[in-house]
């Protein structure tokens, strides 16, 4: 029996082991093993050229959704077209995990960082080590104070231009005189951005009546969205509410689904943001979902990483950069003789998930060498 135990006691350090391993690579740690040489190429930067290989993490808070993976996908496809080794996180919306992250990246000999909705005081104080280190920092969507720390690159979706395309959309087609219900939640600055540009649209059209007003980020933003919408439902019979404007796609998803389930598609949903998710809701028969208004995800993680790539280059970055937004909505998506998703929504939207921003060339000759 002796041996039995040994069996036993070595089976079950080895299982501790495999979960243990499981964990890290599921949290987008580092794995240990060392990037590839960089390509030789015709004008390539000394601050790429010198080092033997380089290594980037993308870090973001939130999580959880489509969006949130194409921002990553993205980021790691860009990065690893020029030969990088680009690792990813998602916390799931958990500050104790995003800041740990973000520490432990800083001393795991990472040449650039990409962060992803970090609002908080904290994530100042993490990007200033970041950048004493000398570790290169670009934020998608954080706190503005970022843009103010010496060498970091600010990025963000024209969440003034999402926002103003889904309202006027709505406004066109509900008239002024609309009853609405507004999905927001406060705390995000891209969720500032957007409000303000709501409470800009109500002053000039006072005849827009807000009947309802919630929102909250949570692990499972969607579920708890069409929870809340389908309660909401109850208290107001056909003919109160006229449309729904949602800040946030996650919000937009949980809606069309009660109200589809609730059978009320008389109320019609105007969003913000696009996936796989979102285009097959908005295609279904009789959807509430008219319209969205988006930067494609895919290539907000590329052009940051492309950024990110210049800072380690060593070639001159702005302090702030916007990506431009779209609008897309059912009738052009109903145009279609098959069934859209983000891989052809350019054959709808002309451009769409196509920049250049900050390709240089010897990114380019990068990509050609590593045959992508």
């Amino acid at each position: 029996m002796k041996g039995s135990k040994s069996w036993y006691k070595l089976t079950s350090l080895l299982l501790s082991i495999v979960i243990l391993t499981a964990g890290c690579a599921q949290s987008g740690k580092e794995s240990g093993s060392a990037p590839k040489p960089v390509a030789k190429v015709e004008n390539l930067p000394a601050g790429i050229a010198d080092k033997e290989g380089i290594k980037l993490m993308a870090i973001r808070k939130i999580g959880g959704d489509d969006h949130t993976a194409q921002f990553l996908a993205g980021a790691k496809q860009e990065g690893e077209a020029m030969g990088f080794k680009v690792d990813t996180f998602s916390a799931n919306n958990d500050s104790a995990k995003f800041h740990d992250a973000i520490a432990q990246a800083a001393d795991n000999g990472y040449d650039g960082i990409l962060l992803s909705h970090g609002d908080d005081p904290a994530t100042v104080e993490d990007v200033k080590k970041l950048s004493e280190k000398g570790i290169p920092v670009v934020a998608f969507d954080s706190v503005p104070e970022l843009a103010d720390i010496k060498g970091v690159t600010l990025t963000s979706q024209d969440d003034e231009a999402l926002a103003k395309f889904a309202l006027d959309k709505m406004i066109k087609e509900q008239g002024a005189e609309a009853n609405i219900v507004y999905l927001w939640v406060d705390g995000f600055p891209p969720m500032v951005r957007r409000n303000k540009v709501y409470q800009e649209t109500l002053k000039n059209n006072p005849g827009i009546k807000e009947v309802e007003r919630f929102g909250v980020a949570s692990a499972d933003t969607s579920v708890d969205t069409q929870n809340a919408v389908a309660a909401m439902l109850t208290k107001h019979p056909k003919g109160e509410i006229d449309a729904i404007y949602a800040s946030w796609d996650a919000f937009a998803i949980g809606a069309a689904r009660a109200l589809i389930e609730a059978g009320r598609t008389e109320i019609e949903i105007y969003g913000i943001d696009v996936s796989n998710s979102d285009l097959e809701i908005m295609q279904k028969t009789d959807s509430p979902w008219v319209a969205t208004a988006a930067v494609d995800p895919k290539m907000i993680g590329a052009v940051n990483v492309r950024l990110l790539a210049k800072k380690i280059a060593g070639e001159k970055t702005p302090a702030t950069h916007n990506l431009e937004a779209t609008l897309i909505d059912r009738a052009s998506l109903e145009k279609s003789s098959e069934a859209v998703n983000m891989v052809n929504l350019s054959n709808i939207i002309p451009g769409w998930g196509a920049s250049d921003d900050f390709e240089e060339d010897w990114m380019k000759a990068l990509k050609q060498a590593n045959g992508k």
